[in-house]
């Protein structure tokens, strides 16, 4: 099953510095029929506005995938970390058993990024936070693993995350077709961050999403150039 919603369907919310959709209910967005996909609870399309930003707030037993689409996000949280991540870059927050963090745009133009949260496989974990780059300018072969925690383990050159998920991306020419194994018997949840694309033949507008279960595999063709990001998850 390949279930399409297009970016518009998506909860908004425009807070002047902030405009957001909520692809699952989300903050004063609720939807019962959109509580999340399986272990997938938030995916948050955010625009913030140059000089502006999320200020200290805290979370707990929920691991966090930012992954910056244009330009800057600097991060800073009550662990001593503190980071700048830039475009075509991915960071990961496991919250655990608790962390406090700031997350602004200090940059002179605007960011746009998506804001991803996983369940986590237990509570408790020990807070951490870290970020990797993902090469735009040679990721032209196929899908590049930038998370991972497939079967509890680390993955090579991909940030860990404490749960049986995967996220890739891929950049594709106009034309171009790239697959993705899946497993029998998990899901995946897609979304162009920049073009439309076919999967497994079905349409999936820009900045709209594909939720899709009881699938052998997943071919995605560009149906003009795209920025593709795929969770992989049971």
């Amino acid at each position: 099953m390949i279930t399409v919603t297009p970016f518009s369907e998506f909860g908004h919310a425009d807070h002047g510095w902030l405009d957001a959709r909520h692809h699952f209910s989300f903050a004063d967005y609720h939807d019962p029929q959109r509580m999340g996909f399986g272990l997938l609870r938030v995916w948050n399309d955010d625009h913030v506005k140059a000089g502006t930003g999320f200020p200290l707030h805290g979370h707990r037993d929920m691991e966090i995938i930012t992954y910056v689409r244009r330009g800057a996000v600097s991060h800073e949280d009550n662990l001593g970390n503190r980071g700048r991540t830039t475009a075509g870059q991915v960071q990961v927050m496991s919250a655990g058993t608790g962390i406090r963090h700031s997350e602004y745009n200090l940059e002179d133009e605007d960011l746009d990024l998506f804001q991803i949260w996983v369940k986590p496989d237990a509570k408790g974990h020990t807070p951490r936070w870290d970020t990797r780059t993902f090469d735009r300018d040679h990721a032209s072969d196929g899908f590049v693993t930038l998370v991972s925690g497939r079967h509890g383990q680390e993955h090579e050159d991909a940030l860990f995350i404490h749960q049986d998920v995967t996220f890739l991306a891929a950049i594709l020419n106009a034309g171009q077709e790239a697959t993705v194994d899946l497993d029998a018997g998990r899901r995946a949840y897609v979304v162009p961050a920049k073009g439309e694309i076919e999967v497994n033949g079905v349409r999936v507008p820009e900045r709209g999403a594909a939720a899709i279960s009881d699938q052998e595999g997943l071919t995605i063709r560009a149906l003009e150039d795209a920025e593709v990001t795929v969770l992989d998850l049971p």
